[in-house]
């Protein structure tokens, strides 16, 4: 097993009396690219930022590559780039002023990538000189990315980094993720509520239910291994099998049930109960099972 990027041990956040995160444990290993779900309120956007010292926790450690996140050294924070869901660019800066001043802070901003990626993302000569706080939310976020990306971080978090972007634009960003940034075997965590973007990037998933880690794994494997199993109630209840994820009855004394188990577990349900029925899931599917 590889040495742990990120090593989150028994948080625990709570605003006032609701519990968003309890005592959550998480381990990140380098190059993985792993999609964060959840429903509205699940918390993500809080385990991001305790994951990056940005919100103190009540209970519980957070390290990045073996520090304290409460006490980062330079060469660290050099190795990190956060996109926050809300835009927090120096919206009284320029473009090239607002770049300026990040190119002091890293000592290995790539100029070529910053150009480059101006260039293509519509930012002409005219447009660098004008006070960001007159561009468009999706303008915003694009260069909110275009920050993030400057230094080529090691660990890249994203939380919701296409929410303001048109199609094209998340094509195009996505685009670059994949061939700038996941190509570099860069770490990258992205959080989002467009699936289809996370089923081209992501190689692992996490669902975030009840202030934990509720389900974690490769993609593809997650869609393997769990299938819905609906059918009679005492049918599926005394089989007994695999990891149960979701349960919904209904009025007639049948039952769906989200079951994570091996492809020999599923064939001995379909010998001993032919009457019930097994099907795959879609990544939406999956969703909806597991954070219901």
């Amino acid at each position: 097993m590889s040495a742990a990027i990120i090593e989150i041990k028994n948080i625990s956040k709570s605003f006032d009396s609701k519990t968003v995160l309890d005592q959550l444990s998480w381990r990140v290993e380098p190059g993985k690219v792993i999609g964060l779900l959840g429903r509205n309120g699940a918390g993500k956007s809080t385990l991001l930022e305790c994951m990056l010292g940005l919100r103190e926790t009540d209970a519980g450690a957070v390290t990045l590559y073996g520090e304290g996140v409460d006490n980062l050294s330079v060469q660290t924070r050099a190795k990190i780039a956060y996109v926050p869901q809300q835009s927090d660019l120096f919206e009284w800066l320029t473009p090239n002023q607002m770049l300026d001043y990040f190119k002091a802070l890293y000592p290995h901003w790539n100029t070529a990538k910053v150009e480059a990626l101006l260039g293509r993302w519509g930012f002409d000569a005219a447009a660098r000189k004008k006070p960001i706080s007159q561009f468009s939310g999706g303008e915003k976020q694009r260069l909110s990315i275009i920050r993030a990306l400057a230094h080529d971080p090691e660990l890249l978090i994203l939380d919701e980094p296409v929410a303001s972007l048109d199609p094209v634009g998340r094509r195009e960003f996505l685009r670059e993720l994949i061939d700038g940034v996941i190509e570099r075997d860069t770490t990258v965590i992205f959080s989002t509520h467009i699936l289809s973007d996370l089923e081209r990037v992501a190689l692992d998933i996490a669902f975030l239910k009840d202030g934990k880690i509720a389900l974690e794994g490769p993609l593809d494997e997650l869609l393997e291994t769990t299938h819905r199993v609906s059918g009679p109630a005492l049918a599926i209840t005394t089989f007994g099998f695999g990891l149960e994820l979701g349960r919904s009855n209904d009025n007639a004394g049948g039952t769906d049930v989200i079951i994570r188990a091996s492809a020999g577990e599923f064939e001995r349900l379909r010998a001993a109960h032919p009457g019930v029925r097994i099907d795959a899931l879609s990544l939406e599917d999956l969703f909806v099972g597991v954070t219901q």
